[in-house]
């Protein structure tokens, strides 16, 4: 959202000091999904059957810690918290993340009660589908793939990690194609209550998803824009005789404004668009 609005200026070709806020994002970024990246390391060990949670620790803090700044040390936990085995300096703070059971999540395993009623059906070609799983029985029979992974047999499967990566491509692909509005949900206390505003809660929320940094930019840009022939239409009263006088859209528009007695500083004119 940061870089999109400040892109917006220099199309328009609107004088505008870069503020970075949104490029601080792509260490974190690159730390999950680059190659040898979090992400990457889990869609690795997930394929090797001796891998453990220990391995996949090991690999992560031999190929992150001391080299990418976002990855750092767990913090010491709180009485009745789990201890984290790393954690990430994300936008919105430090998060320290447990791994255990990361493996076999992964490989996103069938319910054994599921698998067994679908041995006991009457469709014969689940039965034979799962005939090699050994469900609640835990009996052996082959390999699916992992305990109850997706996918054929004997061959590679999808992982929850690499669907979510295949679903996470499509879906920027989508807004790349189009121009996004932003909905964000604020929680107003942890009540559950109605006509309660949770002050710090509220303000904690916003700060954290961007918002306020959102807000920051647009107090020192121009976020309302519209283009000139919208612009003559609805403000040509505010000084028609220099409209219709003037065949130059974008001067005409600069005429209008001019008019009001506006600071310049207050607005802009863009190669398409009057910007304030």
């Amino acid at each position: 959202m940061f870089v999109l609005e400040q892109e917006e200026y220099t199309r328009e070709g609107i004088e505008w000091a870069f503020i970075d806020f949104g490029m601080d994002l792509a260490a974190c970024i690159e730390l999950i999904e680059k190659p040898m990246g979090i992400l990457s390391i889990l869609e690795e060990e997930s394929m090797f059957p001796k891998a453990t949670d220990k391995t996949f620790e090991d690999k992560l803090i031999t190929n992150h810690l001391g080299k990418s700044p976002n990855f750092r040390k767990p913090a010491v936990p709180k009485p009745g918290q789990q201890a984290g085995h790393f954690a990430i300096a994300h936008y919105a703070g430090c998060v320290s993340y447990n791994i255990t059971g990361w493996l076999e999540k992964n490989k996103d395993p069938l319910n054994d009660t599921v698998v067994d009623q679908y041995k006991k059906g009457t469709n014969k070609l689940l039965c034979e589908i799962f005939a090699d799983h050994p469900g609640q029985s835990g009996a052996p029979g082959g390999d699916a793939g992992g305990k109850g992974g997706r996918g054929k047999k004997g061959g590679g499967f999808a992982t929850v990690s690499s669907s979510y990566k295949e679903q996470l491509n499509n879906l920027m692909t989508t807004l790349k194609s189009t121009q996004p509005h932003f909905v964000r949900c604020i929680i107003p206390n942890e009540l559950k209550q109605p006509g309660v505003i949770d002050s710090h809660l509220v303000m904690h929320q916003l700060t954290c998803n961007g918002v306020l940094e959102g807000i920051r930019i647009c107090r020192k840009g121009f976020p309302n824009r519209m283009n000139y022939p919208d612009f003559k239409l609805r403000y040509k009263i505010l000084n028609p005789a220099a409209v219709d006088r003037e065949s130059d859209i974008l001067k005409a528009a600069g005429l209008v404004l001019e008019s009001t007695g506006l600071d310049p500083d207050m607005y802009r004119l863009g190669h398409t668009k009057a910007c304030s």
